[in-house]
């Protein structure tokens, strides 16, 4: 694997160290490690760890800044051919993002705060996967930010065994002590609470220490003088030492006889106190975020209300005082830090982590529109399914459309767009839009080509948007094919796009599935009928689209025929069409002079497919039962008018196709006054074309 991590700084503090140590963990186990950062007194000990460290100004929270960042970071990745981007701070990860949008490359991210719910802050939440120290902080991305539940990932920071070597609580006089805060010196730390605490804790411990370690943010020095003002106001001058930031933490904390975090809000984590666990040191910490996932109260230190140095003071003053309880928590925390804090094991569960993210591919096929369409289209899911057999594939189609493929052994999932009906509004789009973010797909294969399913892919932030090139929506595909200048048959057809993925050829062959209930229940929809198992079964499907009327063939002929079918060949037709057509039903049915059977709205689409299994033929306009019966191997006899059978035939071999050869056809006009392509097919040609297919 080749990761590239991307960090604001790389100075001292637990994301720089955490950075560095994954870095030197990967190369570790014969990986890549490269960073991006603004440089940083760290940088040193990536070059000399054999890591690769470019230096840009991510830190900067500049709209141009950023933009131009967006096209260097995208360069890097491509040259150093990254495998996965790692972001850990809110900046770098806008600037990630959207990098790895444009390469397709994948991103996880790791919530290294208990960021405030503002827009800068849902970019960490977007990742394939989101890493948080603490179940605090989860909780926190789930309820404020909608991350789904199945991306979090608790990986606690680990700590280096090796640099903090345990050693028991020193024996001094109850008269002395060194007690330590190390961080930052920003308000969030609370260091104001901790002097307070210190001026108590010093008038019982008169030989006092208080080490306080870390320096301010450049820019904020206001809160670091407040802290000096308050120290000089009780008299502590002669008890603190203000030490700067430093990078021998393992040194400063083995002279440390207790450790105070007097974090005020909540915060992801704190590698500091399993540092001093680790080395020995008692931890006397707030009672805020993620602190409670590390420290247990009273059994691996002690835990104090945010903002209370009277009760802070106390829990120090104990502490210091009764080396039995130091000796019990220090031994307890230890183990607790060896078994779920050490830093090989974070590494582990990181990289485990990458390589689960890098061998993840989610796939959505957009296949809305007619019945007959979809069920075209099952050749070419097989052929994705087949080129990609480990990846988790989606159908996008019409709930109407919902039984024809929830059996289908080829895609893991099925969502439902209704685009006609009750989802056609802005805000259920939106909402639709919002599903697919959450699910976060990886490619979006558009077999349905239109502007909106265009734009509804290019918003689900796939990184892969593959599709035919027409009008304003190719500018919203990142994978396109020119519409082919001639008319193809509608697998080879798809086969253009599909060869965008790597797939030469399809296997053409249709799919259905229907269950034994399907079959059981046409069975006794034909006994009903005194259908016997010799009887001569012709289907007629009479109608078509609601808005294709014009590929309608006259009623009355559809009546001749039933009737001349009864006479001549002693076949009974079963009549078929979905739920709006009986209506249509009920007219055919006054029009014929012999007994067909109406079995219009009477069957889902499993059933009808296990239907017209059972018929020796099938006459059809161009709609979905023709494809049905090739699917089923019912031979066919296929009305075609204003449509052109070379683009809308089903695949397969022995299907007879009456269609008038005129100028106007095929118009694809769904109005038409004359209707002359479909009234000019005669009964006769039909009826004899039904003889042949029998033969």
């Amino acid at each position: 694997m080749k990761i590239l991590q991307i960090v604001p700084e790389l100075n001292v503090g637990g994301v720089e160290t955490g950075t560095v140590d994954l870095a030197g963990g990967l190369i570790s186990q014969g990986h890549e490690a490269v960073v991006i950062s603004n440089g940083g007194r760290l940088v040193k000990v990536l070059d000399e760890m054999g890591a690769k460290h470019y230096r840009l100004p991510v830190h900067k929270k500049s709209i141009f800044t950023i933009l131009l960042m967006i096209a260097r970071v995208a360069e890097i990745i491509k040259a150093e051919h990254i495998d996965l981007v790692h972001a850990r701070s809110r900046v770098p990860a806008w600037i990630a993002y959207f990098a790895c949008r444009r390469t397709d490359t994948k991103l996880i991210t790791t919530c290294h705060g208990y960021y405030s719910k503002h827009r800068g802050s849902y970019v960490m939440g977007w990742g394939k996967r989101v890493i948080v120290a603490s179940r605090v902080i989860g909780r926190h991305m789930m309820d404020e930010f909608g991350v789904p539940v199945d991306k979090i990932r608790l990986i606690p920071r680990g700590v280096d065994l090796g640099k903090f070597r345990f050693r028991e609580p020193r024996k001094r006089p109850a008269t002395e002590a060194v007690v330590g805060i190390i961080g930052r010196i920003t308000s969030l730390k609370g260091h104001t609470y901790f002097i307070r605490a210190m001026a108590k804790v010093a008038r019982s411990i008169p030989k006092l220490r208080v080490l306080i370690v870390g320096d301010s943010p450049k820019g904020k020095d206001k809160y670091s003088e407040e802290v000096m003002v308050l120290v000089r106001r009780l008299g502590l001058g002669s008890y603190c030492e203000f030490l700067g930031e430093r990078s021998d933490i393992p040194e400063i904390l083995s002279q440390l006889d207790q450790l105070v975090v007097s974090t005020t809000a909540p915060e992801a984590f704190g590698r500091v106190i399993i540092e001093a666990q680790a080395i020995g040191v008692p931890v006397v910490a707030t009672e805020v975020g993620g602190i409670v996932d590390i420290i247990e109260n009273e059994k691996t230190g002690l835990l104090v209300p945010p903002r209370d140095p009277n009760r802070m003071a106390d829990a120090i003053i104990r502490c210091l005082k009764d080396r039995s309880l130091s000796l019990k928590l220090v031994r307890s925390a230890r183990a607790r830090v060896v078994k779920d804090f050490g830093a090989k094991l974070m590494i582990s569960r990181t990289l485990k982590l990458y390589k689960e993210v890098i061998n993840e591919r989610k796939i959505l096929i957009f296949k809305l529109g007619a019945a007959g369409d979809l069920i075209l289209a099952i050749p070419s899911i097989r052929a994705i399914r087949r080129k990609f057999p480990k990846a988790h594939i989606s159908l996008l189609v019409e709930p109407g459309l919902y039984p024809i493929v929830q059996g289908c052994p080829y895609i893991d999932g099925i969502i439902t767009y209704d685009r006609k009906g009750k989802d056609r509004s802005i805000r259920r789009t939106l909402r639709l839009i919002n599903e697919l973010r959450r699910i976060d797909f990886d490619w979006i294969i558009d077999f349905q080509n239109s502007l909106r399913t265009h734009l509804i892919s290019y918003l689900s932030g796939a990184t892969r948007r593959f599709g035919y090139a027409r009008k304003m929506g190719r500018l919203l595909l990142t994978d396109k094919v020119e519409e082919p200048e001639i008319s193809l048959p509608p697998l080879k057809h798809q086969l253009q796009m599909l060869k965008l993925l790597g797939i030469k050829r399809i296997d053409e062959s249709l799919e259905l599935w229907y269950s034994k209930e399907d079959e059981d229940y046409i069975d006794r929809l034909l006994k009903e009928e005194w259908i016997g198992p010799d009887q001569l079964l012709i289907g007629i499907n009479p109608g078509a689209s609601k808005r294709w009327p014009t590929k309608r063939w006259p009623p009355e002929k559809f009546a001749n025929l039933a009737d001349e079918l009864a006479l001549k060949l002693n076949a009974r037709a079963i009549i078929i069409g979905l739920p709006f057509e009986v209506e249509l039903g009920k007219e055919l049915m006054a029009l014929m002079k012999t007994k067909p059977i109406n079995a219009i709205g009477k069957t889902s689409l499993p059933q009808l497919a296990s239907l017209i299994k059972r018929c020796k033929a099938l006459v059809s306009s161009d709609s979905a039962p023709i494809h049905i019966a090739a699917t089923v191997g019912t031979p066919l006899v296929a009305l075609f008018g204003p449509t052109d059978p070379k683009r809308h035939l089903p695949p397969g071999r022995g299907h007879t196709v009456i269609r008038k050869d005129l100028k106007c056809s095929p118009c694809y006009r769904t109005r038409c006054r004359r209707y002359l392509c479909m009234e000019s097919i005669t009964v006769d040609e039909v009826l004899d074309a039904v003889r042949r297919q029998l033969k």
